[in-house]
């Protein structure tokens, strides 16, 4: 199985694609699959996101291109940019993630969300579209798809051999 563990700022070639959903590419240990069908393994330090056109590759060298599905979204638009804000400042107080865009916001579908931005006075279309997500002003990116701390290239998380599963009930080890 294909192992990704490196971010890449660019390639010369690209080699196969790995289309997953904003809910996946917020996961530090996945599994999933290619577009041509491989399997892969992908490893990267917990809170790291990967952003549509994010570049990964492993040992050996083959690039993979990360890719947003499209998922079921909402498309935020408002009367005039104090109500859109308005909504911005809603969806925010109940830790809503929201991709910003010049003139609306999108978040993952969910009904109730839908009828507290129709209260507010927005309009609402259901589309099938990717999502990004802001980052969170705490995070290295700062904003969606932006990338300022990632100059190099290297693993994104130790790669490991075999991981042991830590439980709740399971005796504490030693210190060595």
């Amino acid at each position: 199985m294909l192992t990704l563990h490196t971010k890449l700022t660019q390639a010369e070639r690209v080699d196969a694609s790995l289309v997953l959903p904003y809910e996946l590419r917020e996961k530090c240990r996945l599994r999933a699959a290619l577009d041509t069908g491989e399997e892969v393994a992908i490893f990267t330090v917990r809170g790291t996101v990967l952003r549509n056109g994010d570049l990964l590759t492993g040992e050996d060298g083959r690039v993979v291109k990360v890719v947003a599905a499209h998922e079921a979204t909402y498309r935020v638009t408002a009367p005039d940019a104090q109500a859109l804000l308005r909504c911005a400042f809603h969806l925010g107080n109940r830790h809503t993630q929201a991709q910003v865009e010049s003139g609306y916001l999108r978040i993952r579908a969910d009904a109730v969300l839908r009828e507290m931005l129709h209260g507010l006075g927005a309009t609402v279309i259901e589309e099938q579209a990717p999502f990004e997500p802001e980052s969170g002003a705490y995070s290295a990116g700062f904003g969606g798809g932006h990338h300022h701390h990632e100059h190099g290239q290297g693993p994104l998380a130790p790669i490991p051999l075999r991981q042991k599963i830590h439980r709740p009930g399971d005796p504490k080890e030693a210190a060595s």
